[in-house]
């Protein structure tokens, strides 16, 4: 990947038009302009592109090339440079005004000899300019030498030749600079590349991988280049870095982020990265080995210059190393220093490629030195607590402390930081814990408070990295009643980040758990019901006689009332029992308090319970108890369920992929979410996207066998030519559902086996469903039943005013999908058939849904006899490259002229084109232009806010 790969340049359309009508501006306007930008902005790219378009229009455009000439620095290369692009002007003349220039160029120099040899040059410029008007265009005038930047300035300022525009194009210089500092004083207008938007980064990174990119990827980049964010050739820096190393994963047909934001780096390359972010000269290769030493000390403790002021003259070597890199660091601005005197790199990608450099400097005795510092003058527990930031410091240093003194600090100061910095706290924790013995009496507590840390603040990555020290000190027989309560809050916190609450943490072992971990049993029994490991349902099994399912209550320990941040036993069994049926449910909440026993409790639960949502299902059962989801996989899936019912699935479909490379990132203990793989393959099936839906039901173990997980394979084995193994698929699925005591959700799998039936023309198996769908309704008794059951009567029997109920119902829940079948049966059934058909017809439209959804349309409108609203795609605003189209259109550009811009055939210009008139209504190219000028197709809702070209 590179900035310029010939096609057209992202996020620079103004500045192209600026310097090609500088390269037009021959004759009497003739102007000087000089483009500036920093390295990597693309500034050589915006020369082509506005080269070629000036090219396209007939102006003769030459090139300057004077930087590694073997002339003599000063007017003699400006001279030869001069001289070589005119030998390209074919005319007569030419030639004797070349060898008459060169023979005073090389004439000698004396007092005044330069001046003249730049009056000579400015008269030959001048003359051939009046036979053949051209434009001189010249880059990377910064790696001028002095003398021939000084020539430039000079022949610009005091002589220039008249009727010959120039472009020139170079990164920022210091005023010190003498010669080419001056070239911008020289010059008639600055244009300055700002940074590219964040729009338009996403675009490059689209174009540079070649498919759409997960927005979390794009945040993910603009946050690791800081003030380089907008820098094209940064951004495909970052993106090749990760490609190489296997950071990226499509995932839906979008490219996601499978690296730790942190590991996010430029390239390694030294050449291209010391020219990319060192403004001045590159450094050599001591100074690249002091830079990387200074970005693996700072990479997991902050060193402010107070820190190293404070260290012993004569200390080790590389203390002083660090303190002298540092300074020139600062100096280039590559590093920065906060208020505090914070010492961090502006550019956190640019500190990531630098520690993957090889250095012969180990930075750990730093940060013993550091730490020793403090901690012989105060005492290990005074420098812990009067300055916690030590405890990363006692980290970084590693075995260069020795145990005893690094945990007095990292404990003294977890304790201090856990109200102001409780992230850092939760560290120091986790470091002494790394120390500690699982014998060492202090171990127990020290477990408790940072899993007490970690549940207060919904941390539940870091209850969860509390399982090798609590296995150890459990298989220690320590402290039991302090670690029980240690256990529970990182059985839960395996639940949020959807794992197994069991000492495998691979996620292959069974639902069962060791006996030292009883205390989780009641955990794990939600693993089933809320889509979470690889087995199967709940505990359960059949009576000898088949009757039907019995369900095992979890055996749980201790005696928590239910007062606390943890769910109690009851609880548990409540949050268990919600996917269960009536009678279990109504059993489980028995137990509860009154108030937590509320209509509207049971509701919530069992919805949540429906769509394997745990994190809504504990915020009903706890109430404000509840500490949060934080940053956890469930909190993700919950901000996905929410989007799907809402009907927004773009963002559901993003929540998706994100959750999805979660499972997959380095460093990260989280688990893969079944039912989000279900929730995505549904929204794609439905959307007639049947490859990416078979991807993603294709990551789920065929062991899980939630109803969700049903409900959304049915709906891709149909929709791919499979009915019969549709239906059968899904009796079966159901079976297996009701045998593991899953049955919120089944109603899901139900409706749509009855809907599956009606298209087929199968109505007998449409009386049976029905009849299933009435004795689940009377085993569950949920509001969800409840609406099947009155759809199901709907298609089946024609009861009308059940289905309005059912329309009623679900609108006021809130699920989007299922209102659009709601209105689907009405048609069918002839209530209100037209106002049905077309706001059913939206509502497929605002979701995107593709063939399945309009071919179930067009059947219902020709078999009642309906017209099928026409519809403009919800997505029928223009895009950019529309908008340049447009522009370029309206500037009176040819097809041919359009075609050299965009550096593509003028058969695509054609067609695009002609899908433009199509989508504006405009019937000519005069009429688009008229629409575009006068505001016209702004004023439709056409041209999106904010896309280049729209402010005119």
């Amino acid at each position: 990947m590179g900035v310029h790969d010939g096609g057209p340049v992202i996020g620079r359309d103004g500045e192209i038009r600026e310097v090609t009508r500088t390269l037009l501006s021959t004759g009497g306007p003739a102007r000087v302009l000089l483009v500036v930008g920093a390295a990597g902005t693309g500034k050589t790219a915006v020369l082509e592109h506005a080269r070629r378009a000036a090219v396209e229009e007939g102006a003769k455009v030459l090139r300057l090339r004077c930087h590694d000439s073997g002339s003599t620095p000063g007017a003699p290369a400006l001279s030869d440079a001069v001289h070589g692009a005119l030998a390209k002007v074919p005319h007569r003349r030419n030639t004797v005004r070349v060898s008459g220039a060169r023979r005073t160029s090389r004439q000698p120099a004396g007092a005044y000899g330069e001046l003249s040899q730049l009056a000579a040059l400015s008269e030959t410029l001048t003359d051939t300019a009046r036979d053949t008007p051209f434009a001189l265009v010249i880059d990377d005038v910064e790696r001028l030498p002095s003398a021939t930047a000084a020539a430039l300035s000079l022949l610009v300022r005091v002589f220039r030749p008249a009727g010959v525009p120039m472009v020139m194009a170079g990164r920022p210089v210091p005023p010190r600079d003498g010669g080419a500092s001056q070239l911008a004083s020289a010059a008639d207008r600055l244009l300055e590349l700002p940074p590219l938007r964040p729009a338009d980064v996403e675009a490059l990174m689209v174009r540079g991988l070649g498919r759409p990119v997960e927005p979390a990827l794009v945040t993910a980049v603009l946050r690791a280049l800081g003030p380089m964010a907008g820098t094209p050739e940064a951004v495909l820096s970052v993106l090749d870095s990760m490609d190489t190393h296997g950071g990226l994963l499509e995932l839906g047909g979008h490219v996601c982020l499978t690296e730790p934001e942190q590991a996010l780096r430029l390239t390694t390359d030294t050449a291209r990265l010391t020219r990319l972010c060192w403004p001045g000269e590159p450094p050599d290769a001591a100074d690249l080995d002091a830079a990387a030493a200074v970005a693996r000390a700072l990479e997991h403790a902050e060193i402010r210059f107070d820190d190293l002021h404070r260290l012993k003259p004569g200390g080790p070597r590389r203390a002083g190393l660090v303190d002298r890199a540092l300074t020139p660091l600062v100096g280039d601005g590559i590093v920065t220093v906060d208020e505090d005197g914070r010492a961090s790199f502006a550019v956190p990608a640019l500190a990531a490629a630098l520690r993957a450099l090889p250095t012969h400097h180990d930075v750990s005795s730093l940060h013993a030195l550091i730490t020793r510092s403090l901690s012989d003058r105060l005492g290990a527990e005074t420098a812990g607590g009067g300055y916690p930031r030590l405890a990363d410091h006692v980290t970084a240093a590693g075995a260069e402390l020795d145990d005893a003194l690094a945990v007095d600090v990292l404990l003294a100061a977890a304790r201090t930081d856990a109200r102001s910095d409780w992230p850092r706290s939760v560290r120091a924790y986790a470091s002494a814990l790394g120390r500690l013995t699982p014998y060492d009496r202090r171990t127990p507590e020290v477990l408790y408070e940072s899993a007490e840390l970690s549940l207060r603040h919904a941390d539940h990555p870091g209850a969860l990295a509390l399982g090798a020290p609590l296995l150890a000190c459990l298989d220690a027989d320590r402290d039991r009643d302090r670690l029980v309560y240690v256990t529970e809050v990182w059985a839960l916190a395996a639940l949020h980040e959807h794992r197994l609450p069991n000492a495998d943490d691979s996620g292959t072992q069974d639902s069962g758990v060791p006996e030292h971990l009883a205390a989780v049993e009641g955990f794990t029994a939600l693993t089933g019901p809320y889509g979470i490991g690889r087995g199967a349902g709940r505990v359960a099994h059949l009576p000898e006689d088949g009757a039907g399912p019995t369900v095992r209550h979890p055996v749980t320990t201790g005696h928590r009332s239910g007062t606390g941040p943890l769910p109690s036993p009851a609880e548990l069994r409540l949050l268990a029992a919600a996917s269960g049926g009536r009678a279990e449910l109504l059993e489980t909440s028995s137990a509860l308090p009154p108030e937590a026993n509320s209509a509207h409790t049971m509701d919530r639960l069992r919805h949540a319970a429906t769509h394997a949502d745990l994190a809504d299902a504990l915020a009903a059962v706890l109430g404000d108890r509840y500490t949060g989801s934080g940053d956890s996989t469930a909190a993700r899936y919950h901000a996905m369920v929410r989007s799907y019912l809402d009907g927004d699935w773009d963002r559901a479909l993003s929540a998706a992929r994100r959750i999805e490379a979660r499972s997959r990132t380095r460093g990260t203990q989280a688990g893969a979410a079944q039912c989000a793989r279900a929730l995505a393959a549904e929204i794609h099936g439905a959307r007639g996207e049947l490859g990416h839906a078979r991807a993603w039901l294709e990551l789920i173990p065929d062991g899980v066998t939630h109803p969700l997980v049903a409900w959304a394979r049915m709906s891709l084995r149909y929709w791919s030519g499979q009915a019969a193994e549709a239906l059968e698929g899904a009796r079966e699925d159901v079976r297996r559902a009701r045998r593991d005591g899953l049955l919120s959700g089944i109603e899901k799998v139900l409706l749509r086996y009855l809907s599956y039936a009606l298209l087929e023309g199968m109505p007998r198996a449409m009386h049976r469903t029905l009849d299933e769908m009435e004795a689940l309704h009377e085993e569950v008794g949920s509001a969800m039943t409840h609406e099947t059951v009155l759809l199901g009567r709907g298609l089946v029997h024609g009861e009308v005013d059940g289905a309005l109920a059912a329309l009623r119902s679900v609108d006021q829940r809130g699920d989007v999908y299922l209102g659009l079948l709601c209105r689907l049966c009405l048609v069918e059934i002839g209530d209100d058939s037209d106002r049905r058909l077309a706001e059913a017809s939206y509502l497929a439209q605002s979701l995107g849904i593709g063939r399945a959804t309009r071919t179930t349309l067009g059947h219902m409108a020709r078999r009642r006899s309906l017209v099928l609203p026409r519809l403009r795609p919800a997505r029928d605003r223009l895009s950019e490259a529309d908008v340049r189209l447009t522009v370029l259109v309206s500037d009176g550009a040819t097809n041919r002229q359009i075609a050299a811009r965009l550096a593509s055939s003028e058969k695509t210009v054609e067609r695009r084109l002609t899908q433009l008139f199509q989508r504006t209504g405009c019937r000519s190219r005069a009429e688009l232009a008229a629409a575009w000028l006068d505001g016209s197709l702004a004023d439709r809702g056409l041209v999106p806010d904010g896309v280049p070209g729209t402010a005119r």
